[in-house]
């Protein structure tokens, strides 16, 4: 136990320096949204960190890694490009705007509210691919083969959601329009679900383990950010004033899981 907790510790201070350095960054470019391109790549980073440290099973080491490497470049890899072409993203310059008028400078805000608190979402959020390293036994079973099947569908359902909204944005006709076709005709934010699937799907390999058991703590945090907290909250704010038709969109479509829309 308490070398598990050692190795939890040591990757919270590797997480927190990463994203120390980081916040340099965003001082000399006076913007901290590249933080959502790079927040999956640390994800991958404790994964990579935490596989010399310990003597857990080969294969399900190689499945944990290999899916977050997946699920992580593919995202922070969309993620980057989508920041190079629409710069600061509103949402984090309403909450330094928020700060500054509470009397916290640029520096002071980016670090406090943006980066550390960033940096320990990624370390909880990561639970499973660290914990589910620990144990050699037991070999990975049916479950864990479920979580690979269900994490692989999460990587290319956010794939294709990602996918079709960028491709639906580059057309000049739809500008100002809901975007309410392919999944998106099912679900308000498919991108969400599939990743919430990919960290369910690894979860499931971890928790055939009894420390990738305790992980769950990770995707119920995670899920809970998506559906409640900075996901569908933050993007859909201001939306129905900004968007029409973006109204009877949420009326008749689900937020998260995909549904069947209803009918007006």
């Amino acid at each position: 136990m308490t070398d598990i907790l050692t190795l939890l510790a040591v990757n919270l201070a590797l997480i927190l320096a990463a994203m120390t350095l980081l916040w340099l960054v965003a001082l000399a470019l006076k913007d901290v949204s590249f933080i959502d391109a790079v927040w999956p790549l640390g994800m991958l980073g404790l994964a990579l960190a935490t596989f010399p440290r310990v003597d857990g099973d080969p294969l399900r080491q190689g499945l944990l890694i290999g899916l977050c490497a997946a699920w992580a470049l593919r995202l922070g890899g969309y993620l980057f490009i989508r920041w190079l072409g629409h710069g600061e993203d509103r949402r984090y310059a309403e909450l330094l705007r928020g700060r500054a008028d509470k009397g916290f400078g640029f520096a002071s805000a980016s670090l406090l509210f943006v980066f550390l608190p960033q940096g320990v979402f990624a370390w909880l959020n990561s639970l499973p691919v660290q914990l589910g390293q620990v144990d050699a036994a037991p070999a990975v079973g049916l479950i864990g083969w479920a979580g690979v099947g269900l994490a692989v569908f999460g990587i290319l359902y956010e794939t294709l959601a990602d996918a079709q909204l960028a491709a639906f944005r580059k057309d000049p006709a739809n500008k100002g329009q809901v975007m309410d076709r392919g999944l998106w005709n099912w679900s308000r934010h498919p991108n969400y679900f599939g990743e919430a699937c990919v960290w369910w799907g690894l979860y499931l390999i971890a928790a055939e383990t009894t420390p990738g058991l305790w992980s769950f703590a990770g995707p119920v945090f995670l899920t809970f950010t998506l559906t409640k907290w900075s996901g569908i909250s933050l993007t859909e704010k201001g939306l129905k004033s900004s968007r029409p038709g973006y109204g009877d969109y949420v009326r008749r479509t689900s937020a998260f899981i995909p549904w069947p829309p209803r009918k007006a």
